[in-house]
């Protein structure tokens, strides 16, 4: 069950990249290219030889809540970027509903 639900956080994770680089793109930035720049850049850390569920839930629930910090932070910092915000929104919204899902999970 838990290999199934990270296989889909990697998906999605994926087309969230995507889209954050195109609303970069259009707003005149620059993302980043390689996965060597994105290494030097992440605050958040790889969390290797997790082998307990409980654990890796807990890994996935804390990236999460940073994640939701860090969106509500580019939101305010969006004002007024109708399409920044609207992007935020959406990823505001799924976070919220992640970690949900992840504390009722844990308990």
């Amino acid at each position: 069950m838990l290999h199934e639900k990270y296989e889909e956080l990697y998906n999605e994770a994926a087309e969230v990249i995507d889209e954050l680089a195109e609303r970069i793109l259009m707003i005149g930035g620059q993302p980043l290219h390689t996965f060597a720049d994105y290494l030097k850049t992440a605050e958040l850390k790889e969390a290797a030889f997790i082998s307990e569920g409980k654990k890796g839930v807990e890994v996935v629930l804390e990236n999460n809540r940073y994640l939701l910090k860090s969106f509500n932070e580019i939101l305010e910092l969006a004002d007024g970027d109708e399409g920044t915000s609207a992007l935020m929104g959406d990823l505001i919204d799924a976070a919220e509903k992640r970690i949900w899902m992840f504390e009722s999970t844990l308990g």
